[in-house]
């Protein structure tokens, strides 16, 4: 994998010893009303460096995917912070939000949400026309490079429906780095893969950390996958229960 990244120390590898690029300090959420009200997330505190592959892993319901809206700037906490950079932005007005979602965080969900009726490049290009800095042209050029990256370079023009289910996700990875974010978000993003599919995806993401010093956080419940990241998260009721290297399989 070649993107190329702003996120290096001066000998060309990931920044070392650098503040946390994304990081949160006593995040509190509630999802529900009435009695029906549930304290999905209870005070979790955590940093990712530059370089980091981190899995989150837990059971169905332990607040895994809300912790990472809240850390995409996708969803509020009810109290805490979320630093993307050093910046607190878990209480930042909706436009200084969303700027920052196009500028700095890619996300990959466990469907790949491409838009039917566009071909590989058009759903790649998409974040680009909304952070809107470069000309159309240049838009597709870097569309063509990433789908290359992914391995489907061949396949740019073809509509979405026509790829693979594979394919598709590895799209998603691609749209993903459109505007070159430093953080890179992937909630289940092999859960409707097989497993040859499913380690080239997390294959693209590992390197993607390593080589080009991103923060990627992959909230997980496969161990294999959990076993391939730098750092393994628990989570239980929507408390840490664990932070440290994975177990080797």
């Amino acid at each position: 994998m070649n993107v190329e990244t702003n996120h290096r120390s001066d000998d060309g590898g990931p920044a070392a010893n650098a503040a946390p690029i994304l990081s949160c300090r006593g995040l509190h959420r509630h999802l529900g009303e009435g009695e029906g009200r549930v304290h999905v997330l209870r005070g979790i505190s955590l940093d990712i460096g530059a370089g980091t592959v981190c899995a989150v892993a837990g059971p169905s319901g332990c607040g895994k995917s809300t912790l990472l809206y809240a850390l995409g700037l996708l969803d509020r906490p009810d109290a805490g912070e979320v630093r993307i950079e050093g910046e607190n932005l878990a209480a930042a007005g909706d436009a200084v939000r969303t700027r920052t979602r196009n500028e700095s965080i890619g996300f990959v969900f466990q469907f790949h949400f491409l838009l039917p009726e566009f071909s590989a490049a058009e759903n790649v290009m998409l974040p680009m026309y909304r952070l809107g800095r470069l000309a159309p042209r240049d838009m597709r050029r870097r569309a063509g490079y990433l789908l290359e990256q992914v391995g489907l370079g061949a396949r740019q023009d073809r509509l979405a429906t026509r790829l693979s289910g594979g394919e598709q996700q590895r799209v998603a990875v691609a749209r993903a780095l459109a505007n070159d974010p430093s953080i890179v978000l992937a909630d289940e993003p092999t859960g409707n893969l097989d497993a040859h599919n499913a380690r080239a995806v997390v294959d693209l993401l590992v390197a993607l950390a390593r080589e080009r010093g991103r923060a990627v956080v992959i909230v997980t419940h496969n161990e294999e996958i959990a076993a391939r990241c730098d750092r393994r998260v628990s989570m239980l009721d929507g408390r840490l229960e664990a932070d440290g290297a994975p177990p080797a399989l």
